[in-house]
């Protein structure tokens, strides 16, 4: 699939058990089993119509809604699915709830859930609501810690806390169908045209993250964006994820100048494609996390 190829069917079974829904962009996962069902990723506002809409075509309405972490990009959904399925419990990580109530957390994710909605539109995706008006909000929400297990009946979710990227990230590993459904933690992937690592809160934290789910030897791999990974493409992808991280921490490591200027090169090289879904701010601000992370 190119990144101008946004047809791909979805809903799309991957295995037993597990679904993908939503469209290119934004890639939610079905788990179900033989009692209940979860819905694995919340996404953005734009998109809960769409979701809606293919979990309707094939008879599911999810008992859980499982928010991987608190960015923008994976929890500005919730509030219309919450809407739509008013008896799911919603899991999240540990410190979550924390995160997203935050001031600033809370105007920066209604500027990209806007943002977000207007890329949709120009690139043929048309939004089934308007944008967020109010921040969403974890409140009251379960709270999934490192290895704790949920059973749906012939599936089960098991959670792994992680580190690296944000915070309140879980995992979710399905270990009856070798599948793990792991949002960004394979950085964001460009198919075909490289990773942007996404080590925004600590980097080591960030390999060894990579390294535990490399570990489990998945068969199926969920990523949040651009297509889950089977067979063949997961090694692959979980070495081209490790490289990255380690090719830019190395050269912003072994580069003299100031933290500012080597922030906005990375953004230079980075912001295209796919990833101007998010505002050209947003990334700044990454890129400036990662050259901290970096020099850490």
């Amino acid at each position: 699939m190119t990144h101008e190829d946004v047809s791909s069917e979805f809903p799309r079974l991957l295995c037993p058990g597990l679904w993908v829904v939503g469209n290119y962009y934004f890639n939610h996962y079905v788990v179900q089993g033989e009692q209940a069902s979860a819905l694995i990723e919340t996404g953005v506002s734009a998109v809960v119509d769409q979701v809606i809409e293919q979990l309707d075509s094939i008879g599911i309405s999810p008992s859980f809604l499982v928010v991987t972490h608190p960015h923008s990009d994976h929890v500005t959904g919730l509030p219309g699915l919450r809407e739509r399925y008013p008896q799911a419990l919603v899991v999240a990580g540990e410190g979550a709830a924390e995160f997203l109530s935050h001031p600033k957390a809370e105007e920066s994710l209604l500027v990209e859930d806007r943002h977000m909605a207007r890329f949709l539109t120009s690139h043929g995706i048309a939004p089934g609501r308007p944008p967020l008006e109010e921040p969403p909000s974890l409140e009251n929400c379960l709270v999934a810690h490192d290895r704790d297990e949920m059973d749906l009946g012939g599936r089960t979710l098991r959670f792994m806390a992680v580190g690296g990227h944000a915070p309140g990230t879980i995992v979710v590993s399905v270990p009856e169908i070798s599948a793990v459904i792991l949002s960004d933690s394979l950085g964001f992937r460009f198919p075909g045209r490289g990773v942007f690592p996404l080590f925004f809160t600590d980097y080591a934290d960030y390999l060894g993250t990579l390294d535990r789910i490399a570990g489990l030897h998945p068969a199926v791999v969920g990523v949040a964006h651009q297509g889950a990974l089977i067979g063949t493409e997961v090694e692959r992808a979980f070495s081209e994820a490790r490289a990255a991280a380690v090719n830019l921490r190395k050269r912003i490591r072994e580069d003299s100048r100031d933290s500012e200027q080597l922030a906005r090169e990375v953004l230079n090289d980075f912001y295209r494609d796919e990833l101007t879904m998010y505002t050209q701010e947003n990334i700044m601000s990454c890129t400036r996390l990662i050259v901290r992370r970096a020099r850490e």
